[in-house]
């Protein structure tokens, strides 16, 4: 087995860009979908029809098979690595991952809402909340790449730091588009 460890973390690595890519696309159509919602008919139907069959595609055709194929490479990885699961930088990695499933979950609960027509988020509060991933694909990646090396508290105070300059950016760009609707 230890021959194909290679092709089993190309292929991990392969369905986490791909699960990232869903999660990345899926709540800028979740935004999209609100703000059509509040467009004037006929345009809100059109719009709000061809954006189903979008998110719908994206969620069921390559998110959760990505999502979940990312997890059992990832375990299998871990099954012929098991002395990775002592090391601080494995346990807190997991927990990342652990937080990017909740994430998924909860991406599944407002698209089965949107599906549906209920909209209980707002374009602006979706648009910071697809910041969440981009968070954990940072920690993740330097925490796989850096292991050991890390030192936890500049890793803490980078990834605080990258949180702040992403919420400057969303208010930044939050401003522009109000400024540009008036």
């Amino acid at each position: 087995m230890e021959q194909y460890y290679l092709y089993i973390k190309s292929l991990h690595l392969i369905f986490i860009v791909t699960w990232f890519a869903g999660l990345f696309y899926i709540v800028r159509l979740f935004v999209y979908q609100i703000e059509a919602s509040q467009k004037p008919s006929p345009e809100k139907e059109i719009l709000g029809k061809q954006l189903n069959i979008m998110a719908s595609r994206l969620w069921n055709i390559i998110t959760w098979p990505s999502m979940i194929l990312a997890v059992f490479f990832g375990i299998w990885l871990i099954s012929m690595r098991m002395f990775w699961l002592t090391d601080a930088w494995m346990q807190v990695k997991l927990a990342f991952v652990v937080a990017l499933i909740i994430y998924h979950f909860k991406c599944h609960q407002i698209f089965k809402q949107l599906q549906k027509g209920v909209i209980k988020h707002t374009s602006n509060s979706m648009r910071l909340f697809n910041e969440v991933p981009t968070i954990i694909l940072f920690a993740v990646v330097f925490l796989v790449i850096l292991k050991s090396a890390v030192n936890w508290i500049y890793g803490t105070v980078g990834i605080i730091a990258f949180s702040m300059l992403l919420m400057m950016g969303y208010k930044m760009y939050k401003r522009i588009r109000e400024e540009k609707n008036n």
